[in-house]
């Protein structure tokens, strides 16, 4: 006779105090955030009106911070600077770096209009610095002469003169241009079309802007100065 096990027997209920009701023993989190107090003052809408007008207000302090104190952007607006610059150009000029060091020969430095000049509406000028303190300029064969010596002008393409034949300041071997302390002699490189310390002088050094060293626009000119 075979012997089997029935499996259909009862199985003994579980205790009702070993059932555990969860939602009783965690804390409820509520999925709505208390509101922050701008919410509060001005309601959602009104605080995120406030929120993104606190950013737009920063963003104005911090352009205005940086063109008053570093960086401006200038436009040049005549061809006096070609082929180094074109009209149309767009610069950046660093309006720090002169209080930080002196002004070199060779610089590209925005300055504000000579008093001479102020008929004109455009209030700056774009030139190269050619002359420093105590300079002495003349114009030879073409060529600009610095204390006697011939000036080297990579940035100047071949075939330009340098003349002042019809220019108030003529800096002749006999009658050379000094330049005072504090001021410097500035040209533009397109030498016979640009109105520059031949016609106005020296400029003086406190009425400097900033020493331009980019060309940011248009983005195929784009280079160093």
């Amino acid at each position: 006779m075979n012997s089997s096990i029935s499996d259909d027997f009862d199985s003994p209920a579980a205790p009702e105090d070993f059932t555990l009701d969860l939602g009783t023993l965690l804390p409820k989190n509520d999925p709505t955030p208390s509101p922050g107090r701008l919410e509060r003052l001005f309601g959602r809408t009104g605080a995120t009106i406030v929120e993104w007008a606190s950013v737009i207000a920063g963003a104005i302090v911090l352009a205005l911070v940086v063109k008053v104190f570093l960086l401006q952007a200038f436009y040049i607006p005549s061809p006096s600077m070609y082929p180094t610059l074109k009209v149309g150009d767009r610069v950046l000029v660093n309006k720090l770096s002169y209080h930080l060091h002196d002004v070199n020969r060779g610089d590209v430095v925005v300055f504000e209009r000579p008093a001479s000049e102020a008929s004109s509406t455009i209030p700056d000028l774009i030139k190269r610095v050619v002359g420093l303190p105590g300079d002495s300029v003349t114009f030879q064969g073409g060529h600009v002469f610095i204390n006697g010596e011939q000036l080297e002008e990579p940035y100047l393409p071949p075939g330009v003169t340098s003349t002042a034949e019809f220019a108030p300041n003529r800096c002749t071997v006999e009658a050379p241009c000094l330049v005072p302390q504090g001021d410097v002699w500035v040209m533009g490189d397109n030498r016979n079309d640009s109105k520059d310390s031949r016609y106005f002088g020296p400029i003086d050094q406190r009425t400097i802007v900033g020493r331009a060293f980019v060309v940011v626009w248009p983005f195929n000119r784009v280079a160093w100065l």
